[in-house]
């Protein structure tokens, strides 16, 4: 989609999908995190930061896990559990999260019908730009989709 005039009439129009731009990338975060069906959806990769959907069905968890890079993570629809390095704290729509490097953490989504929707922000990027994973057992079974040093402007 082109942009033309006025940054904010962009960010008021519901970009669902997002614009890569001269050196960035343009989305209405909210919509396009509430409107995401996919476990994983890596939308942006820049040099030293990523930005990535994920959907959690009711009960479902990303599995404890450590990066060697720094996190945030911005709940928008659901409940759920954060923990970190065995601490536990509830969150839902409008929590966010920063996940120092070293930490060790999980994300469940502690509802019974609702699906924990979030977007995370990593630094330096974790996985493959443009990767889509629809489930979590696919996500698992790929042991191949950490970054390689693509990003998404050519």
């Amino acid at each position: 989609m082109p942009i033309g005039g006025s940054f904010w009439p962009l960010l008021e129009g519901f970009i669902i999908e997002g614009s890569i731009v001269m050196k960035g990338y343009i989305v209405q975060i909210e919509a396009a995190t509430r409107d995401n069906q996919h476990y994983r959806r890596v939308l942006f990769t820049a040099q030293h930061s990523q930005l990535v959907l994920m959907n959690l069905k009711p009960g479902e968890e990303i599995g404890e896990e450590v990066h060697e890079l720094d996190q945030f993570i911005r709940f928008e629809e659901g409940e759920g559990t954060v923990v970190l390095d065995g601490e536990k704290h509830a969150v839902s729509d409008g929590f966010a999260v920063v996940i120092p490097a070293g930490t060790r953490h999980n994300v469940v989504n502690s509802g019974k019908t609702t699906p924990l929707k979030l977007y995370s922000l990593y630094s330096p990027p974790e996985h493959k730009d443009g990767i889509v994973h629809k489930t979590k057992q696919e996500a698992d079974a790929d042991h191949d989709h950490h970054y390689d040093g693509r990003t998404s402007l050519k």
